[in-house]
């Protein structure tokens, strides 16, 4: 569902060699679209944000509420298209991917088809459904630091993990599969729902107690600095296993400090962060994944569980007191 006949022909294009989809139908607006729904029941839907005659947020909205179905947001990667990204992810999208900016048709489509085939497995989140967690209280940091890597449905388990961090929680460093645009967003938002410091990262900044940094994507990933005194680092480099930034670079670059880690898989199609957090295991690092029936996508989970990366599978809900558990200093003797 779009208005413009170019991303549309371009969709098209990208998804028409691969047997596992099949195209059955093209909505120019709501109203097209609301009508082909009733008369096909597609199994997953491709949704422009900026529309004619009704924005792509209203009918996602009255589409999770009437009809609720597998749905992949498309939209600008500007700061009214990346705030409205986040939006539709809250309204209950599976994913939003940046439409192509300058000619980057493969850039910005070339994961379309994996996406849309995990997007029509994926475990709905229905609007008003969120988890809610409330801060932890009497945190005493034992000295690890949090290494965190989430894809699709990350944006709904950062949200609701997070918000079980208190103002003092364990330096923590994120990596999300997200484009750089969607990421200057969502680290604003997340500013204004959390009890800790929440920053994009910045190359060489202090890794502090009290401090939540993201991955800012772009031209670089996400990496802990080797040295005492724990920083971010940003390295140039090209995608990692298809992404960047990447979970496993993240995790590799904290093989050095792996007893004093704790590794997270959340959400997430793919197998990223898998091998890395496998190594930091075998260092020392306590690693968990969030388990099957709160993630959207059992992939990046799945994948450490299988090959003993991860200690145990852990619900959404559980997520901040299993880390902070294990982040937390040993009761003193009274």
């Amino acid at each position: 569902m779009d208005d413009s006949p170019t991303i549309r022909g371009l969709i098209r294009a990208v998804l028409a060699p691969d047997p596992r989809l099949e195209v059955v139908g093209e909505a120019t607006n709501p109203y097209e679209a609301r009508e082909l729904i009733k008369a096909l029941h597609p199994d997953v839907l491709t949704l422009d944000v900026e529309m004619p005659r009704m924005n792509g947020l209203a009918f996602l909205e009255k589409l999770m509420r009437l009809r609720p179905m597998p749905v992949v947001m498309i939209s600008s990667q500007t700061q009214n298209g990346s705030r409205a990204a986040l939006e539709a992810l809250a309204l209950g999208a599976v994913e939003c991917i940046g439409k192509p900016v300058s000619g980057g048709f493969t850039a910005a489509f070339g994961s379309l088809a994996d996406l849309l085939v995990a997007a029509a497995g994926a475990r709905l989140r229905l609007p008003g459904r969120r988890l809610r967690v409330a801060p932890a209280t009497g945190f005493d940091w034992n000295g690890r630091i949090v290494l965190i890597g989430s894809s699709t449905g990350g944006v709904d388990a950062l949200e609701t993990l997070l918000a079980g961090f208190p103002e003092n929680c364990p330096p923590t460093l994120i990596t999300q599969h997200m484009p750089e645009g969607f990421l200057v967003s969502f680290a604003k938002r997340l500013a204004g729902r959390i009890a800790p410091r929440m920053v994009l990262a910045r190359e060489g900044e202090p890794l502090v107690q009290g401090m939540v940094a993201m991955a800012p994507g772009g031209e670089t990933h996400l990496e802990l600095a080797p040295g005492l005194a724990p920083r971010c680092r940003l390295r140039r480099g090209e995608k990692v296993g298809g992404y960047r930034p990447s979970v496993d670079v993240l995790f590799r670059s904290a093989e050095p400090v792996a007893e004093r880690t704790v590794a997270v898989l959340l959400t997430g199609m793919g197998r990223d962060g898998a091998a890395g957090m496998l190594a930091l295991r075998q260092g020392g690092a306590r690693c968990l994944a969030q388990d099957e029936e709160t993630s959207v996508v059992f992939g990046m989970p799945r994948a450490a569980l299988e090959i003993g990366a991860a200690e145990r599978p852990v619900a959404l809900p559980e997520m901040s007191a299993a880390i902070l558990d294990l982040c937390r200093a040993a009761a003193r003797p009274v």
